[in-house]
């Protein structure tokens, strides 16, 4: 059984090629169940397409999920299409949140925090001139988020969760915060949802994946479930690095991992 809960499609701005473009070349790498998950509207911002090259315009929403749901019934029996969302998780709009993604029949929902303090979690240059300490303090609040993310029992997923690192791999070095990962992953396992395996970061400046050994070591100690998702921004990524991935899971002595129909969990055997 081989899955891949996060890819993404040209409706975001920064990706490239159609939904259909990624449902067949996960046929071609072997998946048994591919997910869509392309990037939330932003729900709360008075315009409908605020961000055009981050995530797609509100009005587009019903239209992403209609294709979606076409795509799964015309690849039935070929491959299973699983109806997914990346939001952002904004504390302040999560009710708003929810409520626009009741409408729809999702598998699961990937939260992900992609801003801390109004600055994207991938823009180097919020280290720059900042002082030791408040290295610590940026790093205690974005898992702080994250554990909130985890508590608000919207997500079946978490995305990412070290992506700071992306490009500026010192944050993986960063001492300090070691309660607030803990407490973040404690509510991963208390509410039963799952932390995904994002080869992604491979392609960015860190190098490698999310999140580190040692976040997996700590989630498996807690009991935290973990899902794969390759994070695709090209249809040709999809399912990267899933064996290697599987591999190390293994090593480190994960004897399960998830992914989600209609936002329930299935186990499958590493």
């Amino acid at each position: 059984m081989k899955f891949d809960l996060h890819t993404h499609h040209d409706r975001c701005g920064h990706a490239s090629g159609t939904i259909e473009d990624y449902i067949k070349s996960a046929i071609e790498a072997g998946i048994t169940a591919i997910g869509i998950s392309d990037h939330s509207p932003y729900f709360a911002h008075e315009k409908d397409h605020p961000q055009p090259g981050i995530a797609m315009a509100r009005s587009e929403f019903p239209n992403y999920i209609a294709e979606v749901l076409r795509l799964k019934a015309q690849y039935e029996g070929r491959i299973e299409v699983l109806l997914g969302v990346e939001s952002d998780f904004y504390p302040e709009h999560i009710e708003l949140y929810r409520s626009s993604y009741a409408l729809y029949p999702f598998d699961y929902i990937i939260g992900s925090v992609h801003q801390t303090r109004g600055v994207s979690i991938f823009n180097r240059n919020r280290w720059k001139n900042l002082a030791e300490d408040k290295h610590t303090d940026e790093k205690r609040h974005y898992y702080e988020l994250i554990r909130q993310s985890a508590d608000s029992r919207l997500f079946q997923v978490l995305g990412h969760i070290d992506a700071m690192k992306g490009y500026y791999p010192s944050f993986a070095e960063i001492a300090g915060a070691e309660a607030e990962i803990d407490e973040a992953l404690k509510a991963v396992a208390r509410n039963d949802i799952a932390i995904e395996i994002n080869t992604s970061g491979s392609t960015k400046d860190c190098g490698g994946w999310y999140p580190t050994d040692a976040i997996l070591e700590r989630a498996l100690h807690f009991g935290a479930d973990v899902t794969f998702g390759s994070d695709a921004h090209v249809a040709g990524r999809v399912g990267d690095e899933w064996e290697l991935v599987q591999t190390r899971l293994r090593e480190i002595g994960f004897k399960r991992w998830v992914f989600y129909r209609q936002k329930e969990k299935v186990l499958v055997p590493i």
